[in-house]
């Protein structure tokens, strides 16, 4: 099969699995524990897909480095311990990754979730298998930095220009760009797709199947 890319990197929050309103819910709960006054749900969402470290910066830029790094511990703690909000994989996602990987493309996750928090995801949902590589915010400077798909294409041995990045963020498209690597985004995440369009994205499209029959 004559095809464009050998290799796909998929972000995870907002395009492999749902889990905006969890991670909304324990940033949220990390302010309330801290006693520092809630950003709002608008601008934490707009803060997914970056580590967790520049995130609470963004969010918290007048709080002492102190200050940030118990929100960054109280949120993991909601996180992984606390907090019971669902986070199910969008529509279409195990039965398209399974395609993909069928159809002979070589799949990788560049994610702002640490190593602890993707690895667990990846064993609930049971999909670790398709996956050949996977770099985390902990492992890699966080996105918009090239590192993280500079890593995976070392790992592959890909060429950037056979590697497509999938997100549901500027952050994933600005990444794209600066890794020489295409770009397509997802609508159904965080970002608007005139954002993600005005970022280089080759298209923006509504849900997963979609992404699967685009790269075909």
């Amino acid at each position: 099969m004559n095809r464009q890319y050998d290799l796909i990197v998929f972000d995870w929050d907002g395009t492999l699995m749902d889990s905006e309103a969890k991670i909304v819910r324990c940033v949220q709960a990390a302010a309330t524990d801290t006693g520092i006054p809630d950003p709002g749900s608008a601008a934490i969402r707009d803060i997914i897909g970056l580590g967790l470290n520049e995130a609470m910066q963004v969010l918290f830029p007048e709080q002492a480095p102190e200050r940030r790094a118990e929100l960054v511990e109280r949120y993991r703690r909601h996180f992984l311990e606390l907090d019971t909000t669902g986070m199910p994989l969008f529509p279409g996602v195990t039965q398209g990754l399974t395609q993909l990987t069928q159809q002979g493309y070589l799949l990788a996750i560049a994610t702002g979730k640490a190593r602890r928090g993707l690895d667990r995801v990846l064993h609930e949902t049971g999909v670790r298998h398709l996956f050949v590589s996977s770099r985390c915010a902990d492992e890699a400077y966080s996105k918009p930095h090239p590192q993280m798909l500079e890593d995976i294409l070392d790992q592959t041995g890909v060429d950037a220009g056979r590697a497509l990045m999938v997100g549901d963020t500027v952050y994933d498209m600005e990444m794209a760009r600066s890794a020489k690597v295409a770009g397509l985004a997802v609508s159904y995440g965080v970002h608007a797709r005139e954002r993600l369009l005005d970022c280089g994205a080759l298209a923006c499209l509504d849900s997963f199947p979609e992404v699967c029959a685009w790269v075909k």
